[in-house]
């Protein structure tokens, strides 16, 4: 093998996965991406070098596209990026000890099978921040990934490593780099990719019957964007101008067959907060009363930021205290169905964005230093059970994801298995400014659409807002920046994709072979280990 400077290795891996990654349109070169790494570890480096290496393409992989975070927050976006970098090199450095003690065909499968556990383990601990999970680079080319019913954006991770390996396993096997002597490595790179693609424009014409796709039953829904500056919504004496400009936007749109009307996350807020239990009751609120009362066929959805105490006997992680006082209470970033009577009923947000609304419980020693910075410690409460929002009238059955809640596929299962039929998103993506950030968050949306063949709504403040139908398509949507309304015929769908019904059903298998190599390299390195020290 000739050999590469590891600098010149790394950089290269970081810069292909950055330039794959969405709004880039250069999505096929994720399929190379991992290659150079592959041939750094062929070059025989030690193991820190190895990692050290492998760090560093993943920090360049994470700052240049994530680098956006800090629009929002700066401290907190170093912190991420470092800290996500760092659990990416963990599949690295298992990679280089399983090549070592098991050879090197094992170890190419026990990095497919660790990094698909790291990633499930991401989607699911407390530190979660699973937006480079390698199965979302598909977000803006879904005429690729149609199959996603079937296994979730794991199937699409499984895909990438799988190419990558084969390719690069094939590519080695080439006693020299002459171009006859390439075709086949070309030939393999070509017939991996397109034959998923292949069965991918399948599944899409086969997938939904013609009856599910006929236009009976659907449901007029109207969606708002107000554009409110993100960081002013809260300021004292700005929220009855923000309802006026929520319901004027509204009224602009709707019609005698409206059935939905949605606002984007913490649309109702209050400086002073507002009592959840006594909403209906609140004056300030009463020029969404006032709408609804003229309009009593419709349905708001909308995101509330509000508060519920508790009474005197209950015990709660997310409680705070109220001073002065005996009595707790929790705060809420929710999304609620209302009518004129108040909420019909609602949804506390469970994924809450660590450091920004929440920080873990291995790092509350943590939460004075912490909060000097901009982080909250108490943080919003959440719910575990996923609460589908249910309007009789209409018969639609929604999913509500808030903010980045909509990235997590294995998650919102929950929701369609529980009979929701439509899919709606609220979100406020104005903290992160005109960057790819929205535009990434947008797309993965697509990803949900078809994970569960179900319509998604989606209600951004300054953008982007948008329709989605079942097959990932964007079929409306409104530009970054805008105050705007958009109105869609949508079907409610009951249909059950495989992978709502068995949820991350790949990434079980990937963790219990992980596992078992795992566990095989540590039992063949403490027998030699053992043996070596037995001989001396």
């Amino acid at each position: 093998m000739k050999k590469f400077h590891p600098f010149l290795l790394s950089v290269a891996s970081g810069l292909l996965l950055a330039a794959a990654w969405p709004p880039m349109p250069t999505t096929l070169l994720i399929f190379i991406a991992f290659v150079p790494l592959f041939y750094l570890l062929e070059q025989g480096p030690s193991r820190f070098a190895f990692v050290a290496w492998s760090f560093l393409s993943m920090l360049i992989w994470n700052s240049v596209t994530t680098w956006w975070i800090w629009n929002s927050t700066d401290v907190g976006a170093i912190g991420a990026i470092i800290a996500n970098s760092a659990f990416m090199s963990l599949p690295w450095l298992a990679f280089y000890n399983v090549h070592q003690r098991l050879g090197a065909k094992l170890s190419y499968w026990a990095f497919l099978a660790c990094w698909m556990t790291f990633e499930y383990i991401h989607l699911n601990w407390e530190l979660s921040w699973p937006w480079l999970t390698l199965g979302n680079v598909f977000a803006n080319t879904t005429n690729w990934i149609q199959w996603y019913e079937f296994t979730g954006t794991s199937g699409g991770t499984l895909w990438v490593l799988l190419v990558n390996i084969l390719f690069f396993r094939k590519l080695i096997q080439l006693p020299h780099a002459s171009r006859p002597q390439l075709k086949p490595a070309g030939s393999l790179l070509l017939i991996a990719i397109g034959v998923p693609v292949a069965i991918s424009f399948a599944v899409k014409n086969f997938t939904l019957s013609k009856k599910e796709l006929a236009t009976t039953n659907q449901k007029n829904t109207v969606v708002v964007q107000p554009n409110i500056d993100p960081y002013a919504k809260f300021f004292p004496g700005t929220q009855e101008q923000q309802l006026k400009q929520l319901i004027r936007l509204s009224e602009a749109a709707i019609d005698s067959q409206t059935a939905l009307v949605v606002w984007p996350e913490t649309a109702i807020n209050s400086p002073n907060g507002l009592d959840e239990a006594r909403l209906r009751q609140n004056s300030s609120l009463e020029p969404i009363w006032n709408f609804l009362s003229r309009h009593p066929k419709i349905r708001l959805l909308s995101g509330i930021e509000a508060y519920g105490f508790l009474p005197e006997d209950t015990e709660s992680p997310y409680a705070r205290p109220i001073p002065g006082s005996n009595l707790k209470y929790e705060a809420y970033n929710s999304a609620a169905l209302l009518d004129s009577s108040g909420i019909l009923s609602r949804y506390h947000k469970s994924k809450l964005v660590p450091g920004v609304e929440t920080l873990p419980s291995f790092l509350r020693f943590l939460d004075k230093w912490f909060e000097q910075f901009g982080g909250t410690t108490g943080g919003y409460a959440k719910q575990e059970e996923r609460t589908v929002l249910v309007d009789q009238n209409s018969g639609l059955a929604i999913a509500p994801a808030i903010c980045y809640e909509s990235i997590y596929g294995d998650f919102m299962t929950g929701f369609f298995r529980n009979k929701a039929n439509l899919m709606v998103i609220i979100t406020n993506d104005g903290w992160w400014g005109n960057t790819a950030g929205h535009k990434q968050h947008l797309a993965y949306a697509r990803l949900r659409a078809i994970e569960t063949r179900r319509w998604v709504v989606r209600s951004a403040n300054t953008g982007i807002s948008a329709f989605i139908d079942p097959y990932g398509t964007i079929v409306q949507q409104q530009g970054w920046d805008t105050s705007a309304t958009i109105k869609q015929p949508v079907q409610p769908l009951e249909k059950q994709t495989l992978f709502v019904r068995f949820g991350d059903w790949i990434s079980w298998i990937m963790v219990v072979l992980a596992i078992l190599l795992v566990s095989w390299s540590s039992i063949v390195f403490l027998t030699r280990k053992k043996t070596s020290k037995t001989t001396t």
